[in-house]
């Protein structure tokens, strides 16, 4: 995935994959856009209107007049803030409407703070005029209209443009978190990624039951049942592995090895759930835990098929067994299949430690392998001359729209579209 250049499908892949990364960031934005609009609530706006004879020439020393420490002191002592000038300066706003009109306007948390605020400023400003300036200037000054109806945005209307606007930028945040989680991820999550990894081809992908104790192994033993798209899917694997007909009888066995990587779990019940399918089919089938490199890998599935008696609930076809004999018998009564379930270290695999089959295939699940470790165990069975006729894949992604059918050098690099040719049409001679 890492050398891979990233497309928009392959983008929203990688952000569907790490979902819950996004989503928690998500959820991280939006509690930040409510918690910062809870500390710092919005603020609500109220105006009063005072108004000065025409003879009033300079009205830019009004506003200054107004917002001056005198005047705001006396607002101070009117609405009995403790506060300084300088801070009461900060919120509010004085400005010339007309040539004779001054606007205060006054910000506060409540629509009441507001108010009384732009009503104290004003008063004290029509105060202050009235009783003569320092050049000993009387401004015959009277409130026009007093500050009522404090506008802004209400409260839960802030909390969510500031909740939704945290949960976007979460939201972004977190898809290019796991753009990045998704570049450095070198799993192999794709089918046709998983056969070019090793030039091996898929044979089939389907669902696998995760059994996590030797009850819930038994329960697949007895109730295992594909759906109708996955049971086509291992009919055909079957088939192209040369496993169903009239030549699978007791007079000669086939022997199937599945082999897996111990860090890959859900790739282990490939085997039995392909070897249930088969008795389901008509062939006898006996499934054979052998032995492995990883014995704690299949510890449960060993202890499920070492305790059970007698033939599955659902097919008479299918026996279980374990062994730890390194090659199968050329004949073992009464079976014609025999699916052999092994489990190999992804990072240092020896094949040669687990029962030789005629058969052999790679189990995989989706995101859970690296290209490194599938050509490590590639190499392991070819030291030990065994060939891998095919890969099967667990739990395929679903947004996964390749077959794996063809290897690498198979597959046209790019489609090329059609060319145009320019120039002079050639004269054919006669």
């Amino acid at each position: 995935m890492s050398d891979q250049t990233l497309d928009l499908r392959r983008s929203l892949q990688l952000v569907r994959r790490h979902k819950i990364l996004v989503t928690a960031f998500a959820a991280l934005g939006l509690a930040a856009g409510v918690a910062f609009t809870v500390l710092r609530p919005p603020m609500l706006s109220s105006d009063a209107l005072v108004v000065l004879p025409v003879t009033v020439r300079n009205m830019a020393t009004q506003v200054v007049i107004a917002s001056s420490d005198p005047v705001l002191a006396g607002a101070l002592r009117t609405i009995d803030s403790a506060e300084s000038p300088h801070t009461l300066r900060n919120s509010i706003q004085v400005k010339a409407l007309t040539t004779n009109i001054l606007s205060v306007s006054a910000q506060g948390k409540t629509a009441a703070q507001a108010e009384d605020t732009a009503n104290a400023v004003a008063q004290s400003y029509v105060g202050y005029v009235d009783a003569g300036t320092r050049s000993g200037v009387r401004v015959q000054a009277r409130i026009l209209e007093r500050a009522t109806n404090a506008a802004g945005t209400p409260l839960p209307t802030r909390l969510v443009i500031n909740g939704g606007l945290g949960a976007l930028v979460g939201l972004v945040i977190g898809a290019l978190v796991a753009l990045a989680l998704g570049r450095r991820d070198r799993r192999l999550r794709e089918r046709d990624e998983i056969a070019d990894s090793i030039g091996i081809p898929v044979l089939m992908s389907i669902a696998v039951g995760h059994p996590s104790d030797a009850a819930n192994w038994t329960k697949l033993f007895d109730d295992y049942a594909p759906g109708a798209v996955d049971a086509w899917r291992m009919r055909k694997a079957l088939r192209q592995l040369g496993l169903t007909g009239a030549n699978l009888t007791d007079a000669g066995s086939s022997s199937l090895a599945v082999l897996s990587l111990s860090s890959d779990p859900k790739a282990l019940a490939l085997g039995p759930q392909l070897a249930v399918f088969a008795a389901t089919l008509g062939i006898p089938t006996v499934l054979v835990v052998g032995p492995q490199q990883d014995a704690n890998a299949a510890a449960t599935l060993r202890a499920a098929c070492a305790g059970r008696q007698g033939p599955a609930r659902r097919s008479a076809n299918l026996r279980v067994t374990v062994s730890d004999e390194r090659e199968v018998p050329d004949r073992v009564l009464g079976a014609g299949l025999i699916v052999v379930v092994a489990v190999v270290d992804g990072q240092d695999p020896r094949v040669a430690d687990t029962m030789r089959t005629t058969a052999t295939v790679l189990g995989v699940s989706a995101g859970a392998v690296t290209a490194e470790q599938l050509a490590r165990v590639a190499v392991s069975a070819a030291t030990d001359d065994r060939d891998i006729a095919g890969i099967l894949v667990a739990d395929p992604d679903s947004a996964d729209h390749t077959t794996g059918r063809l290897p690498e050098l198979a597959r046209p690099a790019q489609r090329r579209g059609p060319t145009r040719v320019t120039g002079a049409p050639m004269r054919i001679r006669r």
